[in-house]
């Protein structure tokens, strides 16, 4: 499939490549809800102000041992809400990561790319007025949701500052984000893995977008190639870029016009042009990068 950068067609890459880029994101998000839950995971039981003037360290030590908790080394009245933050923050970045999946598999579903579906079953309505529409109506809404989380972490964070040795100010807003915020992660996570079980996914629709730039997507390979012939960086660029402009502007192939313009040949033979239209230029070191994710 194409690699887009800024929307517009880029340098080929595979779906699986793309796959990969989320897994590992997961991956830091999982080791991120690692360190979250140990932030959040203290306990106090230290008084009116946190000074233990009418109860023994050991009760705190106790009761924190029973609620596999850790003492705080110190506090106030309160364990101190960086750590909430700190929490929510963290389903905050999940909730993104996810959103981001879902925006690309909306913008992939686009009728004039198509190259995935979330999947539409059988009886669904994609509109109430358009009989014909199958839209992306679960990542629309992990999209939405994640808004939400997002908007969650913000109040966390304005919680952190409370008066003295404590306020009440942050309980009510905790008493709504706190819940909210685990339970929408839950939720999307459910949804979104639904939705990667069950998505559709069309590799010819894929190879057919490839060629919709007519070769423009080697650009890149030419230019270098006649960097390595002697050519500056600067020069190189404004020939092929020339050559590219007449190819957007709906001049045949790209791999025509190389062929055919003589300050090109000058640099490089037929058969050096045609070598770089070989994919295999762009998914040759595939196994070596999801060896990195993936391991052995």
């Amino acid at each position: 499939m194409v690699g887009r950068t800024h929307g517009v067609h880029a340098e080929p890459i595979t779906f699986g490549f793309k796959m990969a880029l989320w897994f590992s994101e997961m991956q830091r998000n999982l080791e991120r809800m690692k360190r979250a839950q140990e932030e959040i995971s203290y306990g106090k039981i230290s008084g009116a102000v946190g000074t233990f003037a009418h109860i023994d360290l050991n009760v705190e030590e106790y009761v924190c041992a029973k609620l596999n908790l850790k003492p705080a080394k110190i506090s106030n009245q309160i364990i101190q809400r960086d750590r909430h933050a700190y929490y929510l923050g963290t389903l905050a970045v999940i909730a993104g990561s996810l959103e981001k999946f879902a925006t690309e598999i909306r913008g992939l579903q686009r009728t004039e790319i198509y190259e995935v579906e979330e999947k539409f079953s059988a009886g669904q309505k994609g509109s109430s007025a358009m009989p014909h529409k199958r839209n992306p109506i679960i990542c629309e809404r992990i999209c939405g949701l994640s808004r939400v989380v997002r908007a969650n972490a913000v109040t966390a964070l304005e919680n952190i500052n409370l008066w003295h040795e404590r306020d009440i100010s942050h309980s009510s807003a905790e008493r709504i984000i706190i819940p909210d915020s685990n339970i929408l992660i839950d939720y999307m996570l459910q949804k979104f893995t639904n939705i990667i079980s069950n998505l559709n996914v069309y590799p010819q629709r894929m190879k057919d977008n490839l060629e919709k730039t007519k070769g423009l997507i080697f650009s890149q390979k030419i230019m270098l190639d006649l960097t390595k012939k002697g050519l500056s960086r600067e020069d190189a660029y404004r020939m092929v870029q020339g050559i590219s402009m007449r190819v957007w502007q709906g001049q045949t192939e790209f791999r025509e016009l190389l062929l055919e313009d003589p300050e090109v040949g000058q640099y490089l033979t037929k058969s050096e042009i045609e070598e770089c239209f070989d994919y295999q230029t762009y998914l040759k070191n595939m196994d070596s990068i999801f060896t990195r994710v993936f391991g052995q």
